[in-house]
């Protein structure tokens, strides 16, 4: 299945409006990132798609990823170290239960949209909007379509 089966175009306009929105109250950082499959523990895929997307390099340390594997029913949220180092321990866990909600159901774009304005939101307690503030990563979702072996191998850590 393409990426455009998962999330149609239209889907992919709503969900960077979303991160717009929600970004306007937040200095934080949303980003969503999609693939067929997920082999492994989703957790490491993840970290490994946020240090490979470089969402670490925001001037706070205040980025958030939605990692979603699709074909594999997988999915992880985890933020950057200026994240974890003001927020709870499992933070992001009604996130992920809410999300896990709307895909079983097939309603994607729903779920994501919500649950970014909801990450929006409880960012901006942490991470408060302020002026002029710079959009210093894409809104629009990533996608790749290598499998997790096909990663590894075109992306080694030094």
């Amino acid at each position: 299945m393409a990426l455009a089966d998962f999330i149609p175009s239209e889907g992919q306009r709503r969900i960077a409006d979303a991160i717009t929105a929600a970004e306007r109250h937040t200095t934080g950082e949303i980003c969503v990132h999609v693939t067929p499959r997920c082999r492994g523990k989703v957790i490491k895929r993840a970290i490994k798609t946020f240090n490979r997307l470089h969402l670490y390099t925001t001037k706070r340390r205040n980025a958030v990823l939605i990692f979603i594997a699709y074909e594999a029913r997988k999915l992880a949220i985890l933020g950057d170290s200026g994240i974890n180092a003001v927020v709870p321990k499992g933070f992001w866990n009604n996130e992920v239960e809410e999300l896990t909600r709307y895909l079983k159901a097939g309603r994607p774009v729903d779920g994501l949209c919500e649950i970014i304005a909801h990450i929006g939101d409880r960012l901006s307690e942490f991470f408060p909007g302020v002026r002029d503030d710079e959009n210093e990563l894409s809104n629009e979702v990533s996608f790749d379509e290598l499998d997790d072996d096909e990663l590894d191998n075109d992306h080694h850590d030094n």
